[in-house]
């Protein structure tokens, strides 16, 4: 359908693609909105592989709302607007990629989470995506990044990293170093579930903060899951694991002060309630019996990607002050020795939500 042009203009704060709102004037319904995006192909360099992800994905989860038929099947999704060529993307005349979605209305991210509902909310939306995505047909999803959350491989990176020491940090750091060789068999334990078949391969979404599920705007239910970049293979631990990270710590993750850095009990069970409103239906029991501790992992792997990078000269994440990756690492292990503290407790919470009938 065509439709006259009214305006566009920035939208969001992402840092990574060109983001922006068109609204227009459709058959006489004015401000009918759309997501237009400029894939940034210095970070995600096979942008035609991304999208046949984000296609499928996206096609195959309306496929399974509409047979349910939900009520609001095409806001639950996002869905990819074809260029004349049929294609989900466009291609420039300077050979930039781009992509349109329908906007999804009365619904809002948001970068701080405030309240365990929310928190409830984004946990039950992501295990929804994984949910609604088990099962899809054809080849296998591209990996956008190889290896993004093989966590023994990061390991690896940060020993290369230690031996060459290029920016003389090694000896400063002792300390961190000897943190993340202890938990070297931690490190390995959900690639080699994924390697002996105890646990599958499924499709995820590898960035599980709350601004990536959109709530709505009256409700505060989690309406639809965004910014799928990083959906393809991997584990739903990946998942659930990095909304621990994110979620149930009582501290940002470059605070300095780590003294009384905890995991948030309470926000911790929101998020297993949430998850397992649909991860009851679809994970199988090795899963369950290592939600909790996929939270250490993923919390792992990140502080060893910080002292990775700083050991490097800080080239990867973007930072503000000398020795903010150090102070990232430090902060996340301190969150993984919380975590091991406090494990015991939060499995008790999986085991009493896994057991139960309905929530």
């Amino acid at each position: 359908m065509r439709a006259d042009f009214v305006t566009g203009i920035p939208y969001g704060n992402g840092h990574i693609n060109d983001t922006y709102c068109a609204s227009y004037d459709q058959a006489g319904l004015q401000r009918v909105r759309y997501i237009l995006q400029r894939i940034n192909t210095s970070v995600f360099r096979t942008p035609e592989q991304l999208m046949e992800n984000i296609s499928r994905v996206t096609r195959f989860s309306l496929d399974r709302l509409v047979e349910q038929q939900h009520p609001e099947a095409h806001r639950r999704t996002l869905t990819c607007i074809p260029a004349k060529d049929g294609r989900p993307f466009a291609v420039d005349a300077d050979g930039g990629y781009w992509r349109v979605y329908p906007f999804i209305e009365r619904a809002t991210g948001h970068d701080e989470l405030e309240t365990n509902e929310q928190a409830f909310q984004a946990a039950k939306a992501f295990g929804k995506f994984q949910m609604l995505a088990a099962g899809l047909d054809g080849p296998r999803l591209h990996e956008t990044i190889p290896n993004f959350h093989n966590t023994p491989k990061r390991l690896e990176a940060l020993l290369t990293a230690i031996r060459s020491d290029t920016h003389g940090r090694a000896s400063a750091v002792s300390r961190e170093i000897e943190f993340a060789i202890a938990r070297k068999e931690d490190c390995s334990r959900i690639t080699d579930l994924i390697a002996s078949g105890d646990i599958p391969e499924r499709v995820t979404h590898n960035d599980t903060k709350l601004n990536n599920v959109l709530l709505d705007d009256t409700t505060t239910e989690g309406v639809c899951v965004i910014d799928l970049d990083t959906t393809m293979p991997g584990s739903a631990l990946y998942d659930f694991g990095d909304m621990i990270r994110t979620a149930a710590t009582n501290k940002r993750e470059d605070d300095t002060d780590t003294a009384g850095l905890t995991v948030r009990l309470d926000r911790f069970e929101s998020l297993v309630k949430g998850y397992m409103t649909a991860g009851r239906e679809f994970l199988n029991r090795v899963e369950i019996d290592h939600l909790a501790f996929s939270g250490k992992l993923l919390t792992m792997e990140c502080g060893i990607r910080f002292l990775t990078d700083y050991l490097q000269g800080d080239t990867y994440f973007k930072v503000k002050r000398p020795d903010h990756n150090l102070d990232r690492c430090r902060n996340q292990f301190a969150y993984v020795a919380a975590i091991e503290g406090k494990l015991s407790q939060m499995q008790d919470i999986v085991a009493a939500q896994a057991g139960a009938g309905s929530i």
